[in-house]
This record gives structure tokens, sequence and C-alpha cells, in this order.
């Protein structure tokens, strides 16, 4: 009989570390959240949707663990004063998850609005460069840290709208970039890559391709277990897990995929599905 792999338990992964996750509140960045918490980390949640991210703090244990704070990745100032916040509450600053997203506008490249392709990079990527940047210059005088970004299958697959293939894209020259800058600092710069999971962004797709997606073959073994067929954000967390932890110490400039090994079957129905669904879609958020 198949088994399922299980998290690595023992001692906690993260004692004494802080980390600032944007995107925080819901979906990838909240079950990261948890993931960190648990592992002993302090975690500042930084999202735009206010009464969720309060009460995630809350329920991670309120101000001696998890604090709120308001922010919109694409405002220098809002992205500064996560990481600031990290330092005056916490003391410092050893992971920073630039997580936040949206879908970004779909459909006919020339029919995309220059506003909404403008928004998207607002987040998608120039939200990411801030997040290196703050990062970075706390990161360097204590010559040590470790920075990851949400990157996506698409990246390589060109499985997704234009723009959010495109910035999606760009995330993996910045991060190899920022690696190489900053390892004479010690400090780590990787993208993790999911391919479909199961997060709020899955509510603006029409059901039939929601269908196709379930029956989507990741591990069978797996899907016994689980309410839905599509992998859920916990894989992501724990791949996060692993690259915020000293664990993987010697690992920076890298892409982790997190597919399920869809990425080899570059045009199957993970890609050429989430594709089609998103075709007219003008916006959304993860």
């Amino acid at each position: 009989m198949a088994t399922i792999a299980r998290p690595v338990t023992g001692a906690l992964r993260l004692q004494g570390k802080v980390a600032v996750i944007t995107g925080g509140a819901s979906g990838i960045g909240e079950e990261t959240a948890k993931t960190f918490v648990a592992h002993g980390a302090k975690v500042i949640i930084a999202d735009i949707q206010d009464a969720a991210g309060e009460k995630l703090a809350r329920e991670l244990g309120g101000p001696d663990t998890a604090r709120y704070i308001h922010c919109d990745v694409s405002q220098e100032e809002h992205v500064a004063a996560a990481v600031d916040l990290s330092v005056s509450a916490y003391g410092g600053l050893h992971v920073m998850f630039n997580n936040a997203g949206v879908s970004g506008p779909g459909g006919p490249v020339d029919e995309i609005l220059m506003a909404d392709f403008d928004r998207a990079y607002g987040v998608l990527l120039k939200g990411a460069f801030l997040g290196v940047k703050h990062a970075a210059r706390v990161m360097k005088p204590e010559q040590s840290g470790s920075i990851i970004t949400t990157s996506s299958v698409v990246a390589q697959v060109a499985g997704g709208p234009l723009p959010y293939t495109t910035f999606k894209a760009a995330l993996l020259g910045l991060t190899r970039a920022a690696a190489l800058e900053l390892r004479d600092f010690n400090i780590r710069v990787n993208t993790i890559s999911p391919g479909a999971i199961w997060t709020p962004i899955m509510n603006i797709l029409p059901k039939n391709v929601l269908d196709e997606l379930q029956t989507t073959s990741f591990f069978p073994a797996m899907k016994t277990s689980v309410s839905h067929k599509i992998a859920g954000p916990d894989c992501i967390a724990n791949a996060a897990l692993f690259l915020a932890s000293d664990e993987s110490s010697y690992v920076s400039g890298e892409d982790l995929a997190v597919d399920g090994s869809h990425l080899l079957l570059a045009g199957t129905s993970l890609t050429s599905g989430l594709k089609s669904s998103m075709i007219g879609n003008k916006s959304g958020s993860k």
C-alpha cells in the first residue's frame, strides 16, 4: 500500500527566527505563517486584507508571536514598514517570504490595458523587488538571512496570462542576480514555483476547468486523504519551511518547483487548463 509522506517532526526548525510574509493573510501565506509559528518563528503578516490578517495574528498567539501590518507591496514605504516592524517588534529579520500575488489581466495581448498591466507589475515584480531590497537592508549587517519569493511553473512553460507569466519569469532572474550579489553576506535567495494549488484564486475558475484539474493525476495516494484533488497550500508552506531553515544553508539562486512533476509534461491539462480559464479574466488575487 502506498504511504503518504508526512512533515518532518522533532526539533523546531525555525526556533529563534523572525519572518515577514507578504500576502500572509490567506492561501499560501496563511498556511506558511501557521507552519513557521509551529516551528518556533515569530512572524509579521503583511497584507491588504486587514480583517483576515488581524484574525490570523490573534489565532497564532498575538503580539508575542505574530503581528499584522497593512502592506500594499507595490508601495515601497509599506514594504519598508513591514521589515522595520520585524526589527522593532522581534529584534531582527531572518526570513523574507515575498508571496503576495494577483492573477492580473487576461485576454489577448493587444487588448490588455496598460493600467491593468502596471497594477500586476506593481504586485508581482516590483513588490518582490522591494521585498528583496528591504530584506537585504537589514540582513546585510547581520551577515545572514533567507529570502524566498513565490514564482510559478508558468515561468517555465508559459501557461498563464501574458503579464502574469512575464512577471513570474522575471522573478527567476531577480532571484539569481540577488543570490549572486548577496552571497558574500551569507544571504540566500530562492524561489518556489507552485503548480496548481488550492487557494482562494481557484474561486475565479469556471467549474469545467476545476473539474479538469481535479482529474489531473498528481500523486494518486494523496487523493484518498484530502477533500479536493488539487495540492493544498501546505505543500508550498513545507517547501518554504525548508528554504527558511538552516537545513538549506547551501541552497541559493534556485527555483524549487512544487507541482507533482507536471512541469515535466508542459502543455498538459495543468498549464493549458489554467491558461484557458484565465483568458478574459481581468484581475484576481491569491
